[in-house]
């Protein structure tokens, strides 16, 4: 009986805590617009337009590329949680085809590869200490193990839940201070100086 309340108690713990930071757990709306406007040039937000050059090619100076390969197609952006708990979406939906390879987005350590509630979900911790997150794949890598940028992780499944599209991977990122948008990792953004007027 008591190792029952132990075990059940366990799962709480995984379900609160670890379940959102490996899959991005959203209880928000699907269809979020756009806000933030930290969306690199080049990728489509749920625009149905082909972009070019994002996510493609050689790693860009930063260090960092997409997860999948090709032109990005953003359908569900990020949208930060107001609260810890709260409504949200804790990364972003790009879509690719069934099967599609997934890539580390930077080099790390695997630090979870395998099933979480029934879908398959990679997580890498880089240098920096921040965290990324692909789901829902197959994975081909094991927990502890190294990874270079663009080295494949998974592989795409179907079944991504509000996903629009035959296959969708969800990208997230978390670093010490929650959960942030990972296409910032892909441009740097734009700066702009506006004069002081009086």
């Amino acid at each position: 009986m008591l190792f029952g309340d132990v075990r059940r108690a366990g799962l709480c713990v995984w379900a609160v805590l670890v379940w959102p930071a490996l899959v991005g757990f959203s209880a928000g709306p699907v269809g979020v617009a756009v806000a933030s406007g930290r969306v690199p040039a080049g990728v489509a937000v749920a625009s149905g337009r082909v972009p070019v050059g994002v996510g493609a090619g050689p790693v860009p100076s930063g260090g960092w590329r997409a997860p999948v390969g090709g032109p990005l197609r953003v359908v569900r952006p990020f949208d930060a949680p107001d609260l810890p708990y709260g409504a949200g979406h804790r990364g972003v939906d790009l879509v690719a085809a069934p099967g599609a390879a997934v890539v580390a987005a930077g080099s790390g350590v695997v630090l979870f590869a395998g099933p979480v509630g029934g879908r398959g979900v990679v997580s890498v911790t880089h240098p920096d200490g921040r965290r990324t997150t692909y789901g829902p794949v197959r994975p081909t890598v094991r927990a502890g193990q190294h990874v270079a940028v663009g080295e494949p992780v998974g592989r795409l499944e179907p079944g991504h839940p509000g996903c629009p599209v035959p296959a969708c991977l969800h990208w997230g990122l978390i670093g010490p201070s929650g959960y942030l948008d990972p296409l910032t990792l892909l441009s740097p953004g734009r700066v702009r100086l506006y004069p002081v007027t009086t």
